[in-house]
């Protein structure tokens, strides 16, 4: 408990300084402004990804029309990927080898769409602060901290352009006071005439994504449980389907979040080849910890953009209903 609580204490001081503390209100509106600027407004712009020694460049567009967003996302050094989305499909192409991918937009962070739809439980678990004025991509933005309450998750800052809301920068910040990952605007427009050809790519016509229906193997409890789930996350998705490939093999998938970090557990039977993970072994991949245990038959994985207990505590105390 010691080591949790100096730890907390590091990462606070490291994104406190000079910062007055927020009502659970005021941050609650603060975080609703951010959320609700990258989905209502039309901006394009150049922004940079960091986690460890990897730095990734990105172009990305984003308007909002009578049917909805649509948004276009591009790598600009590394292997060539586009991302088109209309409202929750997900169209992703590969030009170099011509691979194309539809999906339906799953739980998960996207820059500048950090922030989830509900965030009413979110300053239960981190304490919200206002920093100083300061100035990225040209923008005057107001600097805000998310300090955890306790040793379970990371801290945040972000930076919010002071006229509209919109999140300009994001860091995530460990319990050592490190910088696990960045995400930040280099060249920015907000509003104004944003040309709809910046839509236009090269990907070839997917075909039509059909209408959401649920999954016959689908099913809202995968007869797992948690019996020490960390405190403030909760079940966003519970799913158990047939795993692709491997002839009457079931994999369970679970998502876990606080309103900020997201925590994955996969599980699937022994028998099924191991994705890299050696069991018992922890693994750390920029601010994502991976854990990996058998539990009877079934392989458990679990990964989290969260400090290692959590994930670790989670995969300890996975257990099957009935156990």
């Amino acid at each position: 408990m010691r080591r949790v609580l100096v730890g907390v204490a590091c990462c606070c001081a490291a994104i406190q300084v000079q910062a007055q503390v927020l009502s659970p209100q005021e941050g609650l509106n603060w975080l609703q402004r951010i959320a609700g600027a990258a989905r209502q407004l039309n901006y394009a712009g150049t922004f940079v990804y960091q986690h460890g020694d990897t730095v990734e460049t990105s172009r990305i567009v984003h308007l909002v029309e009578p049917t909805g967003e649509i948004e276009k996302l591009e790598t600009l050094d590394g292997p060539r990927r586009e991302v088109l989305r209309t409202n929750d499909v997900v169209v992703t192409y590969h030009p170099d080898t011509k691979a194309l991918r539809v999906d339906r937009r799953q739980p998960g962070r996207s820059f500048p769409q950090l922030l989830p739809d509900q965030l009413s439980t979110i300053t239960d678990h981190y304490e919200m602060r206002r920093g100083e004025l300061e100035r990225v991509a040209g923008f005057e933005a107001q600097s805000l901290m998310l300090v955890p309450r306790d040793g379970l998750r990371y801290g945040h800052k972000f930076w919010a352009d002071t006229a509209t809301g919109l999140l300009l920068k994001a860091k995530v910040v460990d319990e050592r006071a490190h910088a696990m990952e960045l995400f930040a605007f280099t060249q920015l427009q907000i509003g104004g005439h944003i040309s709809r050809d910046l839509l236009k790519s090269g990907m070839p016509m997917p075909p039509p994504l059909p209408a959401v229906q649920p999954l016959p193997d689908a099913q809202t409890d995968s007869g797992w449980i948690i019996r020490d789930q960390p405190a403030g996350f909760r079940k966003i998705m519970d799913v158990r389907r047939a795993r692709a490939g491997v002839q009457g093999a079931m994999l369970t998938h679970i998502v876990l979040s606080d309103g900020l970090a997201a925590i994955s557990i996969f599980i699937e039977p022994v028998s099924v080849r191991a994705r890299g993970v050696p069991e018992g072994r922890l693994i750390q991949q920029g601010p994502i910890h991976i854990f990996m245990r058998v539990v009877g038959d079934q392989r458990v994985t679990v990964l989290g953009e969260t400090p290692a207990h959590t994930v670790v505590q989670i995969a300890n105390s996975l257990v099957p209903k009935g156990r």
